[in-house]
């Protein structure tokens, strides 16, 4: 069964906790002959990878103090909340208040509580809303929720031709699908508005594709997180206001904060958002944070701006989204802001690290219970992974679906937004298989059991199609000639040489020459004539100077002429056939002194940068394209697959690769360390390579 699924019960993740619990050590007690222990703590992180950027300043900054922080693992909001109440596990900067408050008083009942929220690292910097971009609402005076009440106005948001507006909303069993299905009764939208459930961040994905070709949008976010950053409320998109507030029941008492004041991007301030704001705080053990006054001292004080988490995570929707990228991140930060974070520094260090640090430690838990229905994380990447019609298709996807058919499995996918995130979900036990287009290295291997490799990938370089039709192709080189610098210098020189020798011939003869009329128009328009069949050695003779003067000047021109002429035409050829020599391209021996092309950051970048060829960057490898398919490029390099999918589909006709593929990597199915899927997928695998079936699914989205 190919469907998404639902996040683990709360009673999977209570029994993950017995499991981890079971190989934790006792707080304070150290391992034998450990002398590091004297100051580890044990850190935790959430499982969105929106808050791994604050995790890992968080990381780095007791790194610095002189604590060996162990971790941080990643857990589900109800297994943390209940592991750091027994001292399990020491604390997380992922807290979200008051939104969390319940998991505080269900795991951490008692006065005083186990559990304590400490500092405000995003003081009430957590906001949830309703956005549309800003032209349309612009363009139809839209600033409210209640405006989707007027039929015209959903239509413009509606893709499935209901007549309601597509709102994309929440996960189904998220809390905020909750709060979106009870606003849409309360503010009677029900029969105006559809909130589209399926998997956010694909979701979003296409939303953002609809935006950049001018399609209305409207959706539900929160900040911080990567969509506002790749749409900014107030330049890209704007907040819509609620009619009051309405929250369900139970929640009643947050209503009063629903309105919020300096909201970037909404029509009014203060701005009813029917949502309130959440501080991102940190949350540790109450004894914890007793015996480490510094570490105490160091989550109270630490703030990281929202923009700074906006602007970290569009650069991880872009692609910078691997373990060592975050970590970089992170660090970068730390630099940028190095004045300010020796400030707490020096304050944590002032109350001392003691030499009786938690010694709770984190095991590898027990193996996942069986489960009826695997988990398939995966992550966008055409065009292994894409995300149509609410639902997963690509190389990647066709070929799971293969392998559960072949074992007999059903499985359900969802997605995530990093391969950061990709990655750890394997590690941890989260999915029991994770897919897209992961590489083979040994530094995952470490880690992560590995399927046999699937794929063999690597890098290759794509080009203008020459055969992309006669008149298409001239004018594609002929507007490439007329941007080579040298080229214009010498036309120009050409012409102003023969405008100033009509003007000359034409003072001359102007007074007793009929050939040359009196009249300015008419006679350096005769100048010019002659001047040309002149240096073209065309010589008509219909225009000759009849005066000495003329005639010496005549002579002058057709002896200088002929050189001019000469080094105009050779300039011309010269530069034809560098031009050809630039378009021919087969490897990447021929990408020296080229225009090339990749994605910043990306693998190919790093390739290239070590083969020595310098590249022209772009932010995504889709911009890298458009400018290859502009003429601002020679050539395009990044990975095979993508190359070649795009010349197959969207760029068949207009571009192709070329050359052997370089750099080579191979792809595999990652899997938990021991997984006992990993043989029967094994071996499904092999099958489907032996009877052809891998062969066909490979023709099918690789060769067109």
């Amino acid at each position: 069964m190919h469907r998404s699924v639902p996040a683990p019960t709360s009673s999977f993740l209570l029994a993950l906790v017995v499991a981890v619990s079971c190989v934790v050590l006792p707080a304070g007690a150290a391992p034998p002959g450990d002398d590091s222990a004297a100051h580890r703590v044990v850190m935790a992180r959430a499982t969105w990878d929106t808050g791994w950027f604050q995790a890992e300043v968080y990381r780095l900054l007791l790194e610095e103090l002189g604590y060996d922080v162990q971790g941080p693992a990643t857990m589900e909001n109800e297994a943390f909340y209940a592991a750091v109440a027994t001292d399990e596990v020491d604390f997380w900067v992922n807290g979200w208040f008051p939104l969390h408050q319940g998991y505080v008083e269900t795991h951490g009942p008692g006065d005083p509580s186990p559990i304590v929220p400490v500092g405000r690292q995003v003081p009430e910097g957590s906001l949830q809303g309703y956005l549309v971009d800003r032209r349309t609402a612009e363009r139809h005076g839209i600033d409210s929720l209640d405006d989707l009440r007027d039929p015209a106005i959903a239509r413009l948001f509606d893709t499935d031709g209901d007549g309601r507006a597509d709102l994309i909303g929440c996960n189904a069993g998220w809390g905020c699908a909750e709060v979106i299905e009870h606003q849409l009764d309360a503010y009677d939208l029900r029969s105006h508005v559809e909130q589209i459930q399926g998997d956010y961040t694909p979701l979003m994905y296409n939303l953002l594709e609809r935006y950049e070709r001018g399609d209305p949008v409207l959706f539900y976010t929160w900040t911080p997180n990567w969509t506002v950053g790749s749409l900014r409320p107030g330049e890209d998109v704007v907040w819509l206001e609620v009619p009051f507030a309405s929250l369900p029941s139970g929640d009643g008492s947050q209503e009063g904060r629903t309105t919020v004041r300096g909201v970037d991007g909404c029509p009014s301030d203060p701005c009813a958002m029917g949502w309130p704001p959440n501080d991102v705080r940190a949350v540790a053990n109450r004894a914890f944070l007793r015996d480490h006054p510094a570490l105490r001292h160091l989550l109270e004080v630490v703030e990281i701006s929202s923009e700074a988490i906006h602007t970290q995570n569009a650069r991880m929707f872009a692609g910078e989204d691997t373990a060592a990228d975050i970590r970089r991140h992170a660090e970068e930060w730390v630099e940028s802001n190095r004045a300010t974070v020796n400030v707490w520094l020096d304050g944590a260090r002032a109350l001392g690290v003691p030499a009786d640090a938690s010694m709770a430690s984190l095991g590898p838990g027990d193996a996942l219970p069986p489960r009826r229905e695997l988990r398939i994380a995966t992550k966008i990447l055409p065009p292994f992974v894409m995300y149509e019609d609410r639902g997963y298709r690509g190389f990647s996807v066709e070929l799971v679906d293969h392998l559960a058919s072949e074992l007999d499995l059903d499985y359900g996918f969802y997605g995530v937004n990093s391969m950061a995130k990709l990655l750890d979900e394997a590690a941890r036990s989260s999915s029991d298989v994770s897919v897209s287009s992961i590489a083979i290295t040994s530094d995952r291997e470490a880690s992560l059991d590995f399927s046999h490799a699937y794929f063999q990938s690597g890098l290759q370089i794509l080009v203008p199609d020459e055969n992309a039709g006669f008149f298409g192709g001239l004018f594609d080189r002929f507007s490439a000639l007329m941007r080579v610098p040298q080229l214009l210098d010498v036309i120009f020189l050409f012409f102003l040489v023969i405008f100033v020798v009509s003007h000359v011939i034409w003072w001359i003869e102007r007074r007793r020459n009929p050939d040359f009329p009196h009249g300015y128009v008419r006679g350096v328009f005769a100048g010019l004539w002659w001047a040309i069949v002149t240096v073209t050695t065309v010589g008509y003779g219909d225009t000759t100077p009849k005066r000495n003067t003329g005639k010496v000047f005549a002579l002058v021109w057709l002896l200088a002429g002929y050189f001019v002429f000469a080094y105009f035409t050779a300039t011309v050829t010269t530069t034809f056939t560098v031009s050809e020599i630039r378009n021919t391209i087969e490897g990447p021996e021929d990408l020296f002194g080229r225009r090339v092309g990749t994605v910043e950051g990306s693998t190919a970048h790093d390739h290239l940068l070590e083969m020595g060829v310098r590249t022209r960057d772009g932010a995504t490898i889709e911009s890298v394209v458009a400018s290859l398919e502009a003429g601002e490029l020679d050539a395009v390099v990044y990975h095979a697959p993508f190359l070649q999918y795009y010349a197959g589909h969207e760029g068949k006709g207009r571009v192709r690769v070329v050359g052997r593929v370089f750099s080579e990597q191979q792809y595999g199915l990652a899997l938990p360390p021991g997984s006992p899927l990993r043989e029967p997928l094994n071996r499904a695998l092999l099958e489907l390579m032996e009877n052809g079936t891998y062969r066909t699914i490979h023709s099918h989205w690789f060769e067109g």
